[in-house]
């Protein structure tokens, strides 16, 4: 239902991510979920085609890193690897579309927890921090609407939420989150 309702959007999208920069349309990402389940991840591309060669360089933008110690999660802001159709549709969460099709593999819920890139999966050896991939990997989580966009996160913060939700997660929390998300899609900072 939600690839047929939001399917007028998609291709002037596609359109506009191939004639600002060369590449693929859509990018694909190896992703870490429920029970470290490996799957191929799907947004549409809104960096540049090279983007992944440049996380050593950038470094010194990521938000989770500030504290001087090795981040676990990579956010940066005012990533310059973001087209400027990538930025509108990173605000608008419409990058996020195609997960429907993850959604719809089985890959992903609509609710659960962000799956990870496997770098960062692999940052999360501890056993405390391993029981948020006891719940699914999700389109939209407790951590999206509750912090999404906000520079001032820690990993810690993150992966608490991470934590929390899969230790409670049931359908009424996900039908509280879902509401939620509709407030938490424009994103308000450049993160």
């Amino acid at each position: 239902l939600g690839i047929v309702l939001t399917s007028v959007i998609w291709l002037p999208v596609a359109i506009a991510i191939y004639l600002e920069s060369r590449g693929p349309v859509i990018y694909r990402s190896k992703r870490v979920g429920a029970g470290y389940q490996i799957f191929d991840f799907l947004k549409f591309r809104s960096m540049c085609s090279d983007a992944e060669e440049h996380l050593l360089a950038l470094q010194h933008l990521n938000v989770y890193g500030r504290s001087g110690q090795d981040a676990v999660f990579v956010k940066y802001v005012h990533d310059p690897r973001i087209t400027r159709i990538g930025r509108f549709i990173r605000k608008y969460s419409i990058d996020e579309l195609p997960q429907l099709i993850n959604v719809l593999r089985g890959e992903m819920s609509l609710v659960g927890n962000r799956p990870l890139p496997i770098y960062e999966a692999e940052m999360l050896p501890r056993d405390e921090w391993s029981a948020r991939f006891l719940a699914p990997a999700g389109l939209t989580g407790l951590w999206q609407v509750t912090k999404r966009g906000h520079a001032d996160m820690s990993d810690e913060e993150r992966i608490a939420l991470d934590i929390a939700y899969a230790r409670n997660h049931n359908i009424w929390l996900d039908v509280k989150i879902i509401m939620r998300t509709f407030r938490a899609i424009v994103q308000k900072e450049d993160v």
